[in-house]
């Protein structure tokens, strides 16, 4: 007999034996509770003679009499009231686990996992995130920042950002933030000296940030359009990070010219602590956007955050 054929039968044996646990159980506590039958029956919704086949068939499985029976009276033995009471106290509990989970059905609750872009951190941990804090407190929040590949599902995060609308079939996503632009920028100082690139291509005559994203050896390539046509560049790199923050903070010291967003350079932008280069060249909007399965949409803790989210994105 082939393997798969002998594990094929193990595991209907395992079914069978996990079914006949339970069967005639339901029929038994329903002539416990009810002392009769006949009461049993309309209970349930059977004929009487069903109810008496599942109590004598679980009679004969535990091999010892549930009930005393006369023509007038059903009572339970001392066997059937051991069994009566203990499933009595199982039947509390399952039934006390079905009301929480209905209950849960509607307020938000549990831990919600996000794992999110360092940009992200503007639009979510700015805007959305106090707000969902305080709205929803029984929901504690788990954050990973990590630029590199997520696969959601295998890894347990509820959502997770990610850059451009593009997302696999069975994915919904919620644009957060306001959409934002790529820039080239670099201190005063460093394009007093160095001078200021006129196109893509001076490049490789400046000194560049290089940054890394997640586990990738090579730095982010430059994105840049002319005309019709999309250009990338891979300027030399003395010096590489994986961090946002300190991309903009060592161009701000000099070190060279850093390709990143308008929104985690806006501060320095706005007090000329960095300058804009090359924006001739700059290709279109882009915009983060929060992404999760489509069949969690409705989970109570996801769906307050994608409201949450959609109230501040554009405040």
């Amino acid at each position: 007999m082939k393997r798969h054929n002998l594990f094929s039968m193990a595991k209907q044996s395992a079914l069978r034996s996990e079914i006949d646990l339970f069967e005639g159980i339901p029929q038994f506590l329903a002539v416990a509770r009810n002392t009769s039958f006949r009461a049993a029956a309309r209970e349930l919704g059977v004929t009487p003679g069903a109810i008496s086949q599942s109590v004598k068939s679980l009679e004969r499985r535990l091999g010892a009499p549930l009930f005393i029976r006369s023509t007038r009276h059903v009572a339970l033995t001392d066997a059937g009231s051991v069994l009566a009471d203990r499933i009595g106290d199982v039947r509390s509990v399952v039934a006390d686990a079905i009301r929480q989970i209905e209950g849960l059905q509607d307020r938000p609750v549990g831990i919600l996992r996000l794992c999110m872009r360092r940009l992200a951190f503007g639009p979510i941990i700015g805007r959305a995130l106090p707000k969902f804090r305080s709205a929803h407190p029984n929901v504690a929040i788990d954050i990973e920042v990590r630029d590199g590949p997520i696969d959601l599902i295998a890894e347990g995060f509820d959502a997770a950002v990610r850059i451009g609308e593009y997302l696999e079939p069975d994915m919904l996503a919620v644009r957060i933030g306001r959409p934002f632009h790529w820039v080239v920028v670099g201190s005063p100082n460093y394009l007093a000296e160095r001078g200021t690139p006129k196109t893509p291509s001076d490049l490789l005559n400046h000194d560049c940030i290089g940054y890394r994203i997640g586990g990738e050896p090579m730095p982010y390539q430059w994105e840049f359009r002319n005309r019709d046509r999309d250009l990338r560049v891979r300027p030399s790199a003395n010096l590489i990070v994986n961090d946002a923050g300190a991309l903009c903070a060592l161009a701000e010291q000099g070190m060279g010219l850093a390709y990143t967003s308008d929104n985690v350079a806006e501060e320095a932008l706005r007090e000329k602590r960095l300058r804009k280069v090359l924006s001739d060249y700059m290709p279109s909007e882009d915009a983060l956007y929060l992404y999760f399965p489509a069949g969690n949409r409705n989970e109570p803790k996801l769906r307050a955050f994608v409201d949450t989210i959609i109230a501040s994105r554009d405040l």
